[in-house]
């Protein structure tokens, strides 16, 4: 396989369009931490460094996920045709790929000491990508590995603003932390009704797994009840405005849409609730709540 195919297949594998789903919210974070010290926004090279660090750890994350995984996932019939277990991607392409995205996103943490004098995401970088690897198996110890997933993910906005101003972080960081742990455990359990067979007969420990497929999708719903609290609590605790508030209605309309077309008998749609639906939340909330901020 020629070095370009290789780069091909490694981006098809790690899917970068899915790096959507968090991004936004690690930019709300970014506004308003901007908002929150001395300038009424980012500038060009923190925001350039944010995205770097973000599409980076994602495809870290995503590599050493699919190398952990790919005996597993080569064993269910879902995810069999993936680049690894299907072949088309050896396990030494997969490492490169994992080390250079590692290396691209300390290099980025490491800007933001270089540039802005900020030595607190380089010293972070290293605890970061250790927890983003283990969450790869967190699976093979406990049921509670969504959460492990969405506590590792939700990291990302609190991140975010300790990189652009780390002494306001503060109630509101932790809330946008929150909602999205909570949001993102919630979309897990819903995807992981899919392999709720292959879970048992390969002693994996997911929710759906222990308690069943009905049972699980309750477990997301009050996961997503509590990222609409969070949500709403963190709208109060930011003063955002109006926008804001029509974003996250719109928001909450989405996440029950989200429920309403997955069904314990009927798993067939969970591909429109985890990836358009869960896409277009994060691209509105997170347009809405910085145009808001940028505004007021």
């Amino acid at each position: 396989m020629s070095a370009m195919a290789a780069i091909r297949t490694w981006a098809e594998m790690v899917k970068f369009s899915h790096s959507v789903f968090a991004l936004p919210f690690a930019l709300i974070a970014t506004f308003l931490a901007a908002s929150a010290g001395s300038a009424a926004a980012p500038t060009a090279g923190q925001l350039g460094l944010i995205v770097s660090c973000m599409v980076a750890g994602r495809s870290f994350a995503m590599t050493f996920n699919r190398i952990a995984d790919a005996a597993i996932d080569a064993r269910n019939p879902r995810t069999a045709l993936r680049p690894l277990p299907a072949g088309r991607l050896t396990t030494r392409q997969a490492v490169v790929g994992s080390a250079i995205a590692a290396s691209v996103f300390v290099a980025s943490c490491w800007g933001f000491a270089r540039a802005f004098g900020n030595f607190i995401p380089l010293c972070l970088s290293l605890p970061t990508l250790a927890a983003l690897a283990g969450y790869s198996y967190a699976k093979r110890v406990t049921r509670l590995s969504h959460f492990v997933l969405g506590a590792v993910i939700g990291f990302a906005p609190v991140a975010a603003w300790i990189a652009i101003d780390p002494a306001s972080v503060g109630v509101p960081a932790v809330l946008l932390g929150g909602a999205v742990c909570f949001w993102i455990a919630g979309f897990d359990v819903i995807y992981a009704c899919q392999d709720v067979d292959v879970d048992r007969r390969e002693g994996l420990h997911s929710l759906p797994a222990r308690w069943g497929v009905a049972r699980a999708l309750w477990i997301a719903r009050v996961c997503h009840l509590a990222t609409a609290a969070l949500l709403i609590a963190l709208g109060t605790a930011a003063h955002l405005g109006p926008i804001y508030w029509g974003a996250l209605t719109v928001t909450c309309a989405l996440l029950a849409a989200e429920h309403s077309v997955v069904r314990a008998d009927d798993l067939s749609r969970v591909n429109l609730a985890f990836f358009t639906l869960n896409g277009c939340i994060s691209l509105l909330l997170g347009s809405a709540a910085i145009t808001d901020v940028l505004l007021n």
